[in-house]
């Protein structure tokens, strides 16, 4: 069986670019043979173009604005079954913008399924008169860890002694890049020992560079750049605290990673972190600068409690589970659903 996964043109270390990959590595044993086309919101050209190469059996959207906006003006067979995967953006901010809301609405009524994998978030769902219920399919998240080695404290210039907090994120007005950095005063006033740490795609160039001016001035804080997905599991190892400071999250795979990995996680209070973040088990939850302050200063000071909320749980976070129940997913689409046998030729209605 032939998968189409459409995902938005972006660095290929974000989170959808992430998830398709190990869709595309996963699906393979589960019978199916997955491809990823990345496309631009406002046009369904690279979508025609890889229709025209092969048929596929499914689509899978990742993002229902970014990937459903295209697909919508590519018109594509209504006998070519689609499921969607809502992203964290699509569920906390573009579905309470008028305009991508109305394109939202529109992609879910046009899919035969709408897929989640956040469990609370799918909860909220189910109670909800808008998301079309019978529609709904859960997929627990999985995790791929890389075995590719990355010198994190040589990087960074520091021994064993001083705690590095990571923070494995896009630079972007979300994931308050610049917020923590601001937060992370308050640490460096006290004396505190330790070495905060950015890594991840640029995303938004004048974020980006507000906050690299700000870097200039801390010596207590670096940006790596953008380190190799195989890379990232061996660089969390060595970090002594992961941190998201995100303000919207649908499930984020650097917190899976950390969680799979079982080293301690200090994260923002959202729903996207407290499905994965278990206040006081495997790691802490704050909700404002004041909470991330003493909670950080206590996780940089008492490595009793670092060891305390670092225990390993890779089980949860399969990624043969994962492509398992997405195989199942899609098979029951298909079955439900009439393949197409022509291939369409660009501008097809």
């Amino acid at each position: 069986m032939q998968l189409l996964i459409i995902i938005p043109k972006q660095p290929s270390t974000t989170g959808n670019h992430v998830t398709a990959k190990r869709f595309v590595s996963r699906l393979r044993p589960q019978g199916w043979e997955a491809r990823i086309v990345e496309t631009e919101p406002d046009s369904p050209q690279q979508i025609l173009q890889a229709l025209q190469r092969q048929t596929p059996h499914a689509l899978l959207l990742l993002h229902a604005y970014r990937s459903g906006q295209p697909w919508l003006a590519a018109n594509t067979p209504a006998e070519l079954p689609v499921a969607l995967l809502m992203t964290g953006t699509d569920l906390n901010e573009d579905c309470h913008n008028l305009l991508r809301a109305e394109v939202i609405q529109r992609v879910r009524k046009r899919v035969a399924v709408v897929i989640v994998q956040n469990h609370l978030s799918y909860e909220q769902l189910r109670q909800s008169a808008n998301p079309l219920p019978t529609k709904l399919r859960l997929l627990p998240p999985g995790i791929r860890l890389g075995r590719q080695s990355y010198p994190l404290r040589k990087k960074l210039c520091l021994d064993d002694k001083v705690p590095v907090m990571l923070h494995p994120a896009g630079i972007r007005t979300v994931k308050g890049n610049l917020e923590l950095l601001s937060m992370c005063d308050q640490l460096a006033e006290q004396q505190l020992p330790f070495q905060l740490a950015f890594c991840g795609p640029i995303l938004e160039q004048a974020y980006a560079k507000t906050l690299f001016s700000r870097l200039e001035t801390r010596p207590w804080a670096d940006y790596l750049g953008e380190i190799p997905k195989m890379a990232i599991a061996d660089t969390m190892r060595q970090a002594d605290i992961i941190l998201n400071n995100s303000t919207s999250e649908g499930i984020a795979n650097a917190l899976v990673e950390a969680a799979a990995l079982g080293r301690p996680i200090l994260a923002s209070d959202i729903i996207g972190n407290r499905a994965v973040v278990k206040n006081g088990s495997n790691g802490l939850l704050f909700g404002d600068a004041k909470e991330f302050s003493r909670q950080a200063a206590q996780l940089l000071t008492d490595k009793q409690l670092r060891k305390q909320l670092s225990q390993a749980e890779p089980f949860p976070y399969s990624a043969d589970r994962e492509s398992a129940q997405l195989a199942k997913i899609l098979n029951e689409i298909c079955a439900k659903t009439k393949s197409p046998t022509k291939k369409l030729s660009v501008g097809d209605e």
